[in-house]
C-alpha cells in the first residue's frame, strides 16, 4: 500500500463512526472523493452514495459500511461514573480496562472501563464474563455534577481510536470492521475512475450495518442497482482458536475471500473468481449456506432483487479494540473489485440461469 493510501486508511480509522453517529467519517469520505467522483450524495438515513460514469444505464454498487461498534451513555452515577449500553455485538470479555472516548458536544472525554476488583469477586464471579451493566466508565470526575458538565445522556462512545503497526504489514485498530472494507470500495472507485467503464459505478458508504444493515436497505432501494457487492471484513481461521479440521481456511495475507453459496449470484461469483485469476490477484474461497454477517442480504433482497456477492477481508479479533488485518489483503480486495467492475460488458447477463456451473 502506498503512503498516500495508507494515510487515508489511518485517517478513517482515527475518525469516530459508532452506529448512528457516522457523519464525521462520511464527511471525510466526501472530501476524499471530491477530485475523482462525479457525485457524492448523502441521504436522510446518513448513507453517502458516491458515483462515477453515472450516465450509464447499468448500475453496479460496491457497499462498505462505515459504522463501527460502540456504546451509548445511559446513566451517570452520583459519584461520576458512566454506564453505557452497547451498539452492535461488542465482545464484553475485552471491556474491563479498555480505554474509551466519549464523544461530547464540547469535545472528546477519555475514560477507562472499570469493574469489581478480583479481590472482591465471589467464586461465581471469578473467571466469568461480566454483564455490561456491572461495568462502568471512569473519566476521573469527582461527582455527577462534574461529569454532567460535559457528558450527556445519549452521547456516543468508542474504543480509543488509534492504529498500531505490527510485523509484516499487519495493522491493529478498533474499527477495521469495516473501515478496511470501506477503504477497499473507495480505492476500487478511484482505480475505475481512470478506466472506460460500461457501467455506472457507485460506492454505498452505508450506516448502521452493526444494527441490522439498516443503511444498506435504504441505500440499495434508492440506487436500484443491477449488481451489488458487499465488501466487509470476515473471520480469519489462522489463530489458535481455530483447530477444527473442517473450518474453512481464511488466512491473513492470502487475499480476499470470495463468497459462494445461496447468498451469492452464480454469475457474479464466477466473474469474481475469473477476475482474480486473470489479474493474478490472490484470493480465497468462502462457501457458506448461512446468511452472511454483512450487508449482502439487504442488497440481495433490495428493490426487485440484486445480483449479489460478498468479498471478505480476513480479520482477527473481530468486534474488539484489537482488530487485525493485513494491508496487502486490502489492496488485493480493491484490485479485485475494480477488475470485476471493468469486466462487466453491455451484454453481461447476471441471471443465474446463465451461470457456468
Amino acid at each position: 500500500m502506498d503512503e498516500k493510501s495508507k494515510e487515508f486508511l489511518y485517517r478513517l480509522l482515527e475518525t469516530p463512526s459508532p452506529s448512528g453517529a457516522e457523519q464525521p467519517v462520511q464527511r471525510l469520505v466526501r472530501d476524499h472523493v471530491e477530485g475523482f467522483a462525479d457525485s457524492a450524495e448523502p441521504d436522510v438515513h446518513g448513507n453517502l452514495m458516491i458515483g462515477i460514469n453515472t450516465r450509464a444505464k447499468r448500475k453496479v454498487v460496491l457497499a462498505g459500511h462505515c459504522d463501527q461498534i460502540g456504546f451509548l451513555v445511559k446513566h451517570v452515577s452520583k459519584d461520576g461514573y458512566v454506564t453505557v449500553e452497547a451498539l452492535g455485538g461488542v465482545d464484553r470479555a475485552v471491556l474491563p480496562g479498555s480505554r474509551v472516548t466519549i464523544h461530547t458536544k464540547t469535545g472528546p472525554v477519555r475514560g477507562v472501563f472499570g469493574k469489581k476488583p478480583i479481590h472482591k469477586q465471589t467464586s461465581q464471579e471469578t473467571g466469568q464474563v461480566p454483564p455490561l451493566d456491572s461495568l462502568w466508565i471512569d473519566v476521573g470526575a469527582r461527582d455527577q455534577q462534574e461529569a454532567e458538565a460535559k457528558i450527556e445522556m445519549g452521547d456516543y462512545v468508542t474504543f480509543e481510536l488509534a492504529v498500531t503497526e505490527l510485523w509484516g504489514d499487519h495493522v491493529c485498530a478498533p474499527g477495521l470492521d469495516n473501515k478496511a472494507g470501506l477503504w477497499a470500495c473507495l480505492e476500487a472507485l478511484r482505480i475505475c475512475a481512470k478506466s472506460n467503464l460500461s457501467v455506472a459505478l457507485y460506492v454505498l458508504s452505508s450506516v448502521q450495518e452493526e444494527l441490522g444493515s439498516r443503511g444498506a436497505q435504504t441505500g440499495i432501494t434508492a440506487l436500484e442497482p443491477e449488481v451489488g457487492i458487499a465488501i466487509d471484513v470476515t473471520l480469519s481461521s489462522d489463530d489458535p482458536s481455530n483447530q477444527a479440521s473442517t473450518t474453512v481456511p481464511c488466512r491473513l495475507g492470502a487475499g480476499p475471500c470470495v463468497s459462494r453459496g445461496p447468498n451469492t449470484n452464480r454469475v457474479v461469483g464466477d466473474m469474481l473468481r475469473r477476475a482474480a485469476e486473470r489479474a493474478k490477484i490472490p484470493y480465497q474461497r468462502a462457501p457458506s449456506g448461512e446468511l452472511e454477517g454483512n450487508d449482502a442480504k439487504a442488497i440481495q433482497t433490495g428493490d426487485s432483487g440484486v445480483a449479489t456477492a460478498s468479498i471478505g477481508i480476513p480479520q482477527r479479533n473481530m468486534h474488539t479494540q484489537a482488530e487485525v488485518c493485513r494491508l496487502a489483503d486490502l489492496v488485493a480486495t480493491a484490485r479485485l473489485a475494480a477488475e470485476f467492475v471493468r469486466s462487466v460488458a453491455d451484454d453481461t447477463d447476471f441471471r443465474p440461469f446463465h451461470a457456468e456451473r
